[in-house]
């Protein structure tokens, strides 16, 4: 439920509440594009209204069976479908005093919603931003048919599509003057058939807003109850102020795309010399905030899941852009809440969408995605010093490692997605150049090493041991199932096969049982291999969706800060030079845009990790974790790069980051906020040095 401060809309004496109900994922029935077809009743309404006077005294009024209710003018709602307005049905007053609503009906009452009944804790999603119009198409007869196809529906000849600039989630907003009964539809999309109209034929058709008009002077008016992402907007049965009208069609005299996202507030900030990097961080931004909605989704149009990899995968990049302090909550209780009754976490939660039937095992459970339910509040409480979700969620995290158990054959798992769209010369889609069980395995190692953190964390001292042994067991299985020692390989030697172990410290000689330690030699053996293979695909990286974090992190933590700057500085694919390229303005399903479905997903904008903890170098300190009252800056001035400027703002302040590398010569600016301390570590150099509060330049040799 949703609280609200309605203070400055009381007046003395008699006072009036009206609601418009929509049906959001609450009701969807179909009757355009659907993903899925669910119900928990009908639109339904929980009400109560608190007063507290002066005098100490306090009224509370009740939604109950005195209310009313009549038919709004919102004639259609679905948000997968889109959504009708007919102003001729609005009722002047409907919600003001002295209303005659004799003709009204009486309510109908509903049983209530299964489940605890919580607060939202997540900030509300609002309209944060809005884009004008850039360019105007009118669309000839070839192009009106063109549109027909790609919408499934009969266009209007007096069809035009206006580029406004931005892919983004939201919906149009429009001024019209017109007769009354006249309409107007818009049809929204993010991509344009070969003619040039709106083609909705990879995100889900149809999917239209259609208003009718009152006639009454200058009508504004926006869809409430759906969204979609678009880029363009294809208008029928009007025309832009100023252009000829000999049909007397209703005048548009102004249109915006309204960008519809979660109002958390940004954090941070990232510039640096490179127009890529600074392109890609932008891509990367605003497709999180078109799928920063009431959950994580993974794209605005077609699905409007909440997929659940994204969210630890992307983590540390949203952690850093993002105030999270709200949201992340608001996840964690998703996800508990999604969890079955033996333990298993779905790959979406909440789970709107049972994934039965043949093929669908894997979508309906993934490690790499159930996962987030004990990775995540790790990353959390490494940002903010906040150990709250993991004691909360500690009998969930339990439950899921206990479910993993049962399903492992030896210590191996061998179900789930994989590395989902991972690269090659092929279309994209389950895992191709990676085993899944390496990928399940590994990711049920890494929870079950989190889970013993959290059982120290909460005292729980049996847990400690028999998931130490239980982790270690895995540990010794997945080296006998995929090491290779004769060529120090992974699975199939493909980098994620080599990075994830490396990135979770699991080399081991297959042979030695009883050693629990990552084997060091082994472990540059694994590295060089990986470096080997990345080099071999002309410095490219052939990981997808699950493996570009492992990949990334680990070059990373080894120092290859080069190796990562030549993999992403190009234009080509993949990449994020190939997405710019191609006039992408949010990030896309797949490296190479032109074969994937969907051109706003950010499952792949993992590099944003890269530009805050490396060229930045802003990381929080590890022992102890104090969510930044103590931090690292360790930046990595790489390539050509003779610049980076950023800011984060932390729970005590914002960290201010600024270097330059001219003439062999690094300067770096840094102000450190009060009551914290920083641990700067210069390139090249080998000593740190700590600072407290305060603005600072330190200088040195390249």
């Amino acid at each position: 439920y949703n609280t609200y401060n309605v203070t400055e809309q009381l007046r003395r004496g008699e006072n009036v509440v009206g609601i418009l109900l929509g049906n959001g994922f609450y009701n969807v029935q179909g009757g355009r594009y659907r993903k899925l077809q669910i119900s928990f009743g009908p639109p339904t309404l929980l009400f109560e209204l608190v007063i507290n006077y002066e005098d100490g005294t306090c009224t509370t009024v009740h939604s109950d069976n005195n209310w009313k209710y009549d038919f709004s003018p919102v004639t259609f709602n679905c948000i997968y479908g889109g959504e009708d307005y007919d102003a001729r049905r609005e009722q002047k007053g409907w919600n003001q005093i002295g209303f005659d609503d004799s003709h009204w009906r009486p309510v109908v009452i509903q049983e209530a919603p299964k489940g605890i009944l919580r607060p939202q804790m997540a900030a509300p999603v609002k309209i944060m931003e809005r884009y004008d119009i850039q360019k105007v198409t009118k669309l000839n007869a070839d192009q009106v048919a063109s549109a027909s196809v790609s919408t499934k529906r009969t266009v209007d000849p007096s069809a035009f599509v206006l580029d406004m600039g931005q892919n983004l989630a939201g919906f149009p907003e429009m001024t019209v003057r017109g007769k009354r009964g006249q309409k107007v539809t818009l049809i929204v999309a993010e991509a344009l058939t070969e003619e040039g109209a709106c083609n909705q034929r990879q995100t889900g058709r149809q999917h239209y807003y259609e208003y009718t008009l009152k006639g009454e002077g200058d009508e504004t008016w926006h869809p409430r109850f759906s969204y979609y992402g678009f880029r363009y907007i294809q208008v029928e049965g009007a025309v832009l102020k100023g252009q000829k009208n000999p049909q007397k069609l209703p005048v548009l005299k102004n249109i915006q795309s309204c960008f519809v996202y979660n109002s958390a507030r940004k954090v941070s900030t990232f510039e640096s010399s490179n127009r890529i990097f600074n392109a890609a961080h932008r891509l990367i931004e605003k497709a999180v905030r078109s799928n920063m909605q009431s959950v994580f989704t993974d794209c605005p149009h077609r699905e409007k899941l909440g997929w659940l990899e994204q969210v630890h995968l992307n983590g540390p990049g949203l952690l850093y852009n993002y105030d999270l302090t709200a949201y992340a909550p608001q996840i964690m209780q998703n996800m508990a809440d999604a969890q079955h009754s033996n333990g298993a976490m779905p790959t979406t939660a909440p789970e709107y969408v049972i994934f039965e039937g043949p093929g669908m095992d894997a979508f309906a459970e993934s490690p790499e995605w159930g996962g987030s339910l004990v990775i995540f509040p790790f990353m959390y409480y490494e940002t903010y010093g906040d150990d709250s979700l993991i004691k909360k969620y500690y009998p969930n995290m339990r439950r899921y490692v206990d479910y993993l158990k049962t399903r492992a054959d030896k210590g191996i798992l061998s179900f789930g997605l994989g590395d989902w769209y991972d690269y090659g010369d092929f279309r994209a889609g389950f895992s191709r150049n990676t085993p899944v069980p390496l990928v399940a395995t590994a990711h049920y190692y890494m929870t079950v090493m989190y889970l013993v953190q959290a059982a120290k964390m909460v005292g729980n001292d049996f847990d400690i041991h028999y998931y130490t042994s239980l982790a270690q067991d895995i540990m010794v299985a997945f080296n006998k199932c995929f090491f290779h020692k004769d060529t120090a390989q992974y699975g199939t030697g493909s980098q994620c096969s080599n990075a994830l172990p490396l990135f979770l410290q699991m080399t081991q000689d297959a042979d030695e049982q009883d050693n629990y330690r990552p084997d060091a030699d082994l472990n540059e053996k694994v590295f060089a291999n990986l470096i080997k293979d990345v080099e071999a695909h002309g410095n490219r990286l052939t990981t997808g969706d699950v493996g570009n974090r492992y990949l990334i992190q680990t070059l990373a933590r080894n120092g290859e800060h080069e190796l990562i700057y030549k993999m992403f500085n190009h234009e080509e694919a993949p990449g994020y030079g190939f997405q710019l390229k191609f006039g992408a303005t949010t990030l896309t399903e797949q490296w190479d845009p032109r074969q994937g479905s969907s051109w706003n997903h950010f499952m792949m904008g993992q590099i944003d990790e890269w530009f805050f903890n490396s060229l930045v170098g802003i990381r929080p300190s590890t022992t102890p974790k104090q969510g930044y009252q103590k931090f690292i800056i360790a930046p990595q001035p790489v390539g050509d790069l003779k610049y980076v400027k950023a800011s984060y703002e932390t729970l005590y302040g914002t960290i201010n980051v600024d270097w330059t590398c001219e003439n062999g010569t690094f300067t770096l600016n840094v102000s450190v906020p009060v009551n914290t301390t920083a641990v700067v570590y210069l390139p090249g150099g080998k000593e740190p040095k700590e600072i407290q509060s305060g603005t600072y330049q330190l200088v040195c040799a390249k």
